[in-house]
């Protein structure tokens, strides 16, 4: 269980990726810190888990359905990469609970300057945006995010300077594709109420 709160921006070193799966190693400094083979890391908001630390890197083997449902199959070296480690008890959740599997990959189809932030306009299939409402949470490329705004195609959300300053959303055009985990929250209420 992770929060959606970015530890740090990793760095691609390489990616393997074949139909059958794949070897991704990520260069980064404090969250490979702590964390050894068999922990779990979200990377763009996937759960991953350790494979192997050395140096400054974690590598992480990739099954054929991370490939199919997200984005990182399309990651290339020296890529930026959202990195968190999974909360303790003695964490603040200043985000949201966000367990780092992605339902589905949205396309950006919208970057405005707004203030001193970034509004980003984010289309999804039609199977998640029943879970997403306005001012519920939603988390794109591992960070948890509050919903603007929505309409039939997709949502909404707001980038502040410190998000745009410390992970990848910073960085994302038009076209671009992301990772999207809705609210479980939503998906558990669905599921009770059979609505």
């Amino acid at each position: 269980m992770f929060t959606g709160i970015v530890e740090e921006r990793g760095t691609v070193r390489t990616l393997e990726a074949t139909g059958d799966g794949g070897l991704l190693v990520v260069g980064c400094g404090k969250v490979a810190e702590d964390s050894a083979p068999g922990a779990s890391v979200s990377v763009n908001g996937a759960c991953l888990t350790v494979r192997d630390r050395n140096d400054g890197t974690l590598s992480f083997d990739l099954s054929p359905e991370t490939l199919d449902r997200t984005t990182l199959g399309a990651l290339r070296p020296d890529d930026p990469v959202n990195l968190e480690r999974p909360v303790t008890l003695l964490t603040r959740l200043g985000g949201h609970l966000v367990q780092g599997h992605v339902d589905g990959v949205g396309t950006v189809e919208r970057v405005d300057a707004a203030g001193s932030g970034t509004d980003l306009r984010i289309a999804i299939p039609d199977i998640q945006r029943r879970y997403v409402i306005e001012k519920g949470s939603v988390a794109v490329d591992g960070v948890s995010l509050t919903v603007t705004g929505v309409d039939d195609r997709g949502f909404t959300v707001s980038l502040v300077p410190h998000t745009l300053a410390v992970t990848t959303l910073g960085g994302v055009r038009r076209g671009d594709r992301v990772n999207i985990e809705v609210d479980v929250l939503a998906k558990y209420v669905e599921a009770v109420t059979g609505r």
